[in-house]
């Protein structure tokens, strides 16, 4: 399975430059990388232009030696899957037949056995069986978000983008959805990117992490490396401590300085 690499990234909108020269390292299968950074940091906007749905002004986006811009959309389509973070879907609809779409979405349009089979057992596993036949309309914002994340995982693929899957959800359901993401990644030795605003999740679930800042990618690598580069203090301008828990489990104390 070949790696995602980001090379030199830069994007604007007119005016307004949102990512310059952004690099990242290459992100291997099996992994689950976290994105962090202050709001308007550009986290959205990548995840857009790795997804297809934006394109560079400069710099290249490549799975292995391929450079996604030369991908056709249905071959980008079935090789990255994108979780946005507002939740979008026909308020008619229920919850069965949005990820039915989304399961069906590369395969033509006529519905079988299997398929109605595969749509169930993605519901149930996603915690989100009790809402198969609720319309869209009538959803919480943290079960929107649940269904985004099942429509997602619900077709194999190279890259899973999430970004931010849990920020309408309580402790809970937050814990199960990342659980959840990062089980799928590692059995389908795909690659994840999810990203996040609370620090202790980054630090419970990465096993790579990347803090953008600025436009720029300011420190990457192991969860315990950049939560103590004092580039993470700056670019969220509070003061920041560490401390590990008996499980060598990582504990973020950020202060107002």
């Amino acid at each position: 399975m070949n790696a995602l690499t980001v090379t030199d990234i830069s994007f604007a909108y007119g005016a307004r430059a949102i990512l310059t020269g952004a690099c990242v390292a290459p992100l291997r299968p099996g992994k689950l990388t976290v994105l962090i950074g202050p709001n308007a940091s550009g986290k959205s906007t990548l995840f857009k232009l790795i997804a297809g749905l934006l394109t560079p002004s400069a710099g290249q986006v490549s799975l292995g030696q391929t450079d996604l811009t030369t991908l056709t959309t249905k071959d980008r389509l079935s090789r990255i899957r994108f979780m946005p973070q507002f939740f979008a879907a026909n308020a008619a609809l229920t919850v069965f037949d949005v990820v039915m779409m989304a399961e069906k979405q590369l395969q033509g349009w006529r519905v079988t056995p299997d398929d109605m089979d595969r749509v169930a057992e993605a519901l149930y596993t996603g915690g989100i069986g009790h809402l198969a036949e609720a319309y869209v309309s009538e959803l919480s914002g943290g079960q929107s978000q649940m269904v985004s994340c099942v429509q997602a995982l619900i077709q194999p693929a190279d890259v899973y983008l999430f970004d931010e899957p849990t920020s309408a959800l309580d402790l809970h359901h937050q814990l199960a959805v990342l659980s959840r993401i990062r089980e799928s990644v590692q059995a389908r030795n795909a690659i994840g990117i999810v990203a996040l605003h609370d620090l202790n999740l980054a630090a419970r679930f990465a096993d790579h992490l990347i803090l953008l800042g600025q436009g720029r990618v300011l420190a990457e690598g192991p969860p315990s490396a950049v939560l103590n580069d004092p580039a993470l203090a700056a670019t969220y301008g509070v003061d920041i401590s560490i401390s590990q828990g008996p499980r060598k489990d990582l504990t973020v104390h950020a202060y107002a300085s």
